[in-house]
């Protein structure tokens, strides 16, 4: 549990809707002990503490696990079931059919089946389902149509814990059913677990799991599977390993918390991203899939260093935006390509599929925000209906209302059969719990606490917003946005010692979010706007004992600038960097956030 002291609440953000407040760790230990032991600095000690790494073995394994570290994937429930019989269909050329799912998960969890089965020397190959046509996971068409197709073992990764009925009937055909999974298993009234009647059911979920960490996505269980097949199959680790990159990023798209061996997955998946590896027989480093280094190079990362930030926010919607908009085989085809020129190709399409889905998701968020200023904008919980809104973009739109007004938002479109919706939620707000509440109007509904998807009948929409409405417990408190500062930290004590233990502590992302620290009282001069769209302000910000340092923002620089300037002090959240410019290297502030006194 989070411990704070208040910092103050009369910050706003530039969309000027939600509000956002400071405050302060204040997590106790001798971090003065954890430094010596461990040879960092205090304040590393202090964000460790601050993030639950909190006893000897967990710091140790957080600053030296590597690979070899990585978890027994025999603690996987039914994990040596699975692997036994995946090895037998490979030894007895079964035809072997994966059956994935269209986000970035699900693709890159059928990559690595596909990929891996098809080395240990498996007849295998794969079915997406249609976001739209389909829907989520495996359904009974896909089953007939693999009982028509003579497949022998049916193989899924990232769906199939929930399809109890699908893969019966695959069972009655006589099919040989494996469910690798990661989402919770279903239960009846008293609270059994109700699992699919699958040969295997591989899913860290169970409560028969023995496995360290639950948090990990469907392709570390599909890649796990594989490091057991490959055991089998006599194939050394290095093998297992050339996969890895796909694992990690599977872990970031689908938002796993970067905590316990998902840092060592991503850490070692944008290590070898950036280079870190040559290619067998190829005068090339990076990743073994050309599809990826065309994608990488497509995008003009291949000469920065690719970070979690480059995978969650720039390759990684792009390989999600054929399943949004086409189909999820559109990245999946780039990813098993061996022709250079049909890898540029593809690469570009999925490029331009995310350009398209990137205008198209801010019309959205423009509509939604209409929307929400004319109907509904007093409501706790924003159900907000949006006409010709792609309905898988339902999410993302409603993703960013959420961050924009700071409260629960459910966006609802039309589609085949009445409405389909798609929701995010707060800190304070159970969306899952909500729906409960009112699932008299749904048709279909389902998530955890902080998303949500539904469907319901057009008539039942303005009764749905209300009854959700009436029954939320929420104050207005709730919609204020906290943002969790590490240590009060005065910018004199920024070293470039400091900032290079800081960016050790990479990957930055869920569940370890990059550090935020915070100084009071700074005086800012020199401003200069940068960058094309003027949306850059670069300042020198001088502490009263006479330190000074350099520091940018983004935002609207010219409004910020003018603020600035006409207040005595400011303060600030931020965090240190390192400048390299012309060969010279400078300590940096970038501001997060910041107030005018």
């Amino acid at each position: 549990m989070k411990t704070a002291t208040f910092w103050t609440i009369r910050i706003c953000f530039i969309m000027n809707k939600a509000k956002s407040s400071w405050f302060v760790y204040t997590k106790r230990a001798d971090f003065k002990a954890i430094a010596e032991r461990f040879g960092i600095d205090q304040v590393t000690a202090r964000i460790l503490r601050n993030r639950g790494i909190c006893t000897d073995e967990e710091i140790d394994y957080f600053l030296h696990a590597g690979t070899n570290e990585l978890y027994d994937e025999m603690l996987l429930p039914d994990m040596g079931k699975a692997a036994l019989i995946l090895w037998q269909s490979v030894k007895e050329a079964k035809y072997i059919r994966i059956v994935g799912d269209y986000d970035i998960d699900g693709v890159c969890a059928t990559y690595i089946l596909l990929k891996g089965i098809r080395e240990a020397g498996g007849r295998a190959d794969y079915r997406i389902p249609d976001r739209i046509r389909d829907g989520y996971g495996i359904n009974r068409s896909i089953v007939l149509e693999a009982i028509g197709a003579g497949v022998d073992l049916l193989l899924t990764c990232d769906n199939g814990i929930a399809a109890v009925d699908e893969l019966k009937e695959a069972k009655d055909h006589g099919l040989t059913v494996i469910v690798t999974d990661h989402h919770n298993v279903r239960r009846d009234e008293k609270g059994t677990e109700i699992l699919p009647p699958a040969d295997a059911v591989v899913d860290v979920k169970r409560e028969s799991s023995r496995y360290p960490h639950e948090d990990i996505c469907g392709a570390v269980t599909a890649w796990k599977l594989i490091r057991a097949l490959f055991r089998l199959a006599g194939l050394p680790d290095d093998r297992w390993l050339t996969y890895i990159d796909f694992a990690a990023i599977a872990t970031i798209g689908d938002i796993m918390a970067l905590k316990g061996e998902n840092r060592i997955i991503v850490g070692e998946g944008l290590r070898i991203m950036n280079g870190g590896r040559q290619i067998a027989d190829k005068n090339a480093y990076g990743s073994a899939c050309l599809g990826l280094r065309t994608l990488i190079r497509e995008y003009h990362l291949d000469d920065k260093q690719i970070s979690a930030y480059h995978v969650g926010f720039i390759l990684g919607p792009a390989i999600n935006a054929g399943g949004r908009l086409e189909t999820a085989e559109s990245a999946l085809r780039l990813f098993l390509t061996e022709d250079p020129e049909e890898a540029v190709q593809l690469a570009r399409h999925l490029i331009s599929l995310n350009e398209e889905r990137k205008a198209m998701t801010e019309a959205g968020v423009e509509q939604g925000i209409e929307v929400v200023e004319h109907s509904s904008g007093n409501d706790k919980v924003l159900v907000v209906f949006i006409d010709g809104l792609h309905e898988s973009l339902a999410g993302i739109v409603a993703g960013r209302l959420k961050e924009y007004y700071a409260r629960p938002v459910i966006v609802v479109t039309r589609a085949q059969e009445g409405l389909k919706g798609s929701g995010r939620s707060i800190e304070a707000y159970n969306m899952f719990e909500g729906l409960c509440g009112a699932e008299g109007y749904l048709t279909k509904f389902g998530g955890h606490p902080m998303a949500a998807g539904l469907s319901l009948r057009e008539e039942d929409l303005d009764a749905f917003r209300h009854l959700l409405n009436e029954q939320a417990k929420l104050s207005t408190e709730d919609f204020v946005h906290r943002i969790w500062i590490d240590a009060p930290m005065p910018i004199g004590y920024v070293t470039p010692k400091l900032i290079g233990e800081l960016e050790r502590l990479a990957p930055f992302g869920q569940g370890f979010e990059r550090p935020v620290f915070a100084e009071k009282g700074l005086r800012a001069s020199d401003f200069r706007i940068l960058g094309k769209n003027r949306n850059v302000l670069r300042m020198r910000l001088k502490e009263d004992r006479g330190v000074q340092l350099d520091a940018i923002i983004f935002g609207d620089a010219e409004k910020m600038m003018e603020e600035i300037r006409q207040a005595e002090t400011i303060d600030i959240l931020y965090y240190p960097k390192i400048n390299e410019y012309n060969g010279r290297r400078t300590i940096q502030i970038e501001i997060r956030e910041y107030i005018t006194h």
